[in-house]
């Protein structure tokens, strides 16, 4: 069974949305859909770090978008008590 739903929307916004649509060679209430299925496939995957491919690939993304080494505990002990005493406290 089919829902109607009516969303107000800007016009310049929707003239982008109808532009990618169009773009995409879709109706606008597909792109609509299809943009729908993808926020709920992202907040979906964000919110089910317990499967563990999905863990797999956030520890992935975190390695392939840091630069640099990690410190070694006793570096960051290190700092974290120059900086107490240093006065720098929240």
């Amino acid at each position: 069974m089919s829902v109607r739903v009516q969303v107000i929307i800007d016009e310049k916004e929707a003239a982008r949305f109808k532009s990618q649509a169009m773009k995409e060679s879709k109706s606008l209430s597909a792109w609509l859909r299809d943009a729908g299925r993808k926020m709920l496939e992202v907040n979906q995957e964000v919110n089910s770090l317990r499967a563990s491919d999905a863990l797999r690939r956030f520890f992935q993304m975190c390695h392939d978008r840091e630069r640099g080494r990690e410190p070694e505990w006793e570096e960051h002990k290190r700092l974290i008590l120059e900086d107490y005493q240093g006065g720098n406290r929240p």
